[in-house]
């Protein structure tokens, strides 16, 4: 990769960061999987906090959109600045549907495709993952901004799941619309190959078919018999399996096998790799991996600080630079986003000190507990609780004697307050009459029972005091793998073929 480059994390609204922070002409490949009405939520799941992957989920968004004044905002704004082919579309979209959820959606998905559209080089290529329920309107407003012509394939994901509803056929597949910036032919494309039927391996012999080489070990320059030689050519229907659920980080995680072989097929190393919706950062992942350069956005903390485990479980020292953007760095920006957004300035202070959100604050009473963390500091095999609550406003001495009697409630061990404001004297007087925990294998050492840390404190580098035995990972921990420019999953499907791959 070019040491210049910098791979960047964006945490915001994609379509304000795409308009204000991707350049025109500037990305290869884009994979988009764009939530729509699943009938679920998007979750993330943690560690339990035994340290064993665990069912705890908090809900990061609901991916089932509405028609509000941010809908029609929307609608207008494409109606009257769109192209006349895609106003004229949105208009037949309202004209059948309505002003419905499934509306609503497509108007959101308009300007976000127009400016995928405008970042994408001439020779690049998109992948728009859809939910089927609204594949074919997709379609069509794909064809409106990157034109019909430009259609490359309607891929079918194929896979298997438990069975689900009745009088309907199983729903085993997915569709991914593939399309090209452009009609060149000089387009990015590597030709990828599958086996052959194994009626046609009986016959003919797997050596002759699978082998690219002679008895020599010399390649065969004929593309005619190297065509025969390594098997068939990739067709449109992918059979891939999906994440099992025990393996999951987002119940919707998509199996990096599938990013794969689009990140392969469609562009070069070195190249840039954008996913406007990354959720748990597979598109990421696979691209960094397989030494590309990339652009993750995503609408919520939760998902972001979960991308940046992941990125670090997975690589290590050997994770490439990248650069964040939209996250607070100092007072006035944390204090921004607590006016924006206070659940997502919420979820931000709960990541700084490495605590696990304790509920989705959208449903249910206040229970005086904003988040958890865990750890061990004896050989009983019981974790040790830390009870975390954030506060973005004013603050007072009664929220810390509250805080003191939920530590007798939890039977926690320790207490942290988290305040974008100032602290007062009188609330550091009260938090020190809490006294100290005494861990019994940590002789000589005792750690302030309620610890008050201000949000400046801990962008300056201030870390909650915690027995020195480290304390069990938040978020469910991705395998580590080391970086190669093919992914493991993949071996078993088209691994072989990487010597093979040629210039359509």
């Amino acid at each position: 990769m070019s040491p210049a480059w910098k791979n960047k994390l964006f945490f915001g609204d994609n379509l304000d960061i795409l308009r204000n922070q991707i350049d025109t002409a500037s990305v290869d490949l884009i994979y988009l999987d764009p939530p729509f009405n699943s009938q679920a939520t998007y979750n993330i799941l943690f560690a339990e906090k035994s340290g064993e992957l665990s069912a705890a989920q908090i809900t990061a968004f609901e991916d089932t959109w509405h028609w509000n004044l941010e809908a029609e905002k929307a609608y207008r704004e494409v109606v009257t600045f769109g192209s006349k082919k895609v106003a004229d579309l949105v208009q037949a979209f309202r004209s059948f549907l309505g002003t419905n959820d499934l509306m609503a959606y497509l108007v959101m998905m308009a300007p976000r495709l127009i400016e995928l559209h405008r970042v994408l080089k001439p020779l690049g290529s998109i992948f728009l993952h859809c939910d089927p329920t609204a594949s074919h309107y997709l379609k069509l407003l794909m064809d409106a901004i990157f034109n019909h012509k430009n259609f490359c394939n309607e891929i079918i994901w194929h896979y298997r799941k438990w069975p689900t509803g009745k009088f309907v056929f199983q729903r085993n597949h997915d569709v991914i619309l593939f399309y090209s910036r452009s009609e060149s032919r000089k387009r990015t494309f590597h030709q990828l190959y599958m086996e052959r039927a194994a009626s046609t391996l009986k016959r003919f012999g797997k050596s002759k078919i699978i082998s690219g080489y002679d008895e020599l070990g010399k390649r065969r320059p004929s593309k005619t018999e190297e065509e025969e030689s390594i098997g068939v050519r990739q067709d449109d229907v992918w059979n891939i399996g999906r994440v099992p659920p025990i393996k999951q980080l987002f119940p919707t995680q998509k199996p990096e096998s599938l990013l794969a072989r689009i990140i392969m097929a469609c562009s070069n190393e070195g190249d840039v790799v954008l996913d406007p919706f990354c959720g748990c950062g597979t598109t990421v992942v696979v691209a960094e991996r397989m030494n590309r350069h990339w652009i993750g956005i995503d609408i919520t903390h939760l998902a972001i600080s979960l991308i940046k485990h992941r990125l670090t479980d997975v690589f290590g020292t050997e994770l490439s630079p990248y650069e964040e953007f939209g996250l607070p760095q100092d007072y006035a920006s944390a204090e921004a986003l607590a006016n924006l957004d206070r659940y997502q300035f919420e979820w931000w202070a709960l990541s700084l000190v490495e605590a696990r959100p304790a509920r989705d604050k959208r449903q249910g009473a206040d229970t005086g507990v904003d988040g958890f963390i865990y750890f061990f500091d004896d050989n009983s095999g019981k974790a040790k609780k830390v009870i975390v609550q954030v506060k973005s406003g004013a603050v007072n001495v009664s929220q810390v004697r509250d805080l003191k009697g939920v530590l007798e409630r939890e039977k926690a061990a320790l207490g942290v307050f988290l305040t974008l404001r100032e602290p007062t004297g009188p609330m550091r007087h009260e938090a020190a009459t809490a006294g100290f925990y005494e861990p019994e294998n940590f002789s000589g050492q005792r750690f302030p029972r309620l610890q008050i840390y201000t949000i400046s404190e801990l962008l300056g580098g201030q870390r909650v005091q915690l027995p020195a035995w480290a304390p069990i990972a938040t978020f469910k921990k991705a395998s580590r793998r080391r970086k190669d420019p093919m992914v493991q999953e993949q071996q078993n499907d088209i691994n072989w073929q990487a010597g093979h791959l040629t210039k359509e």
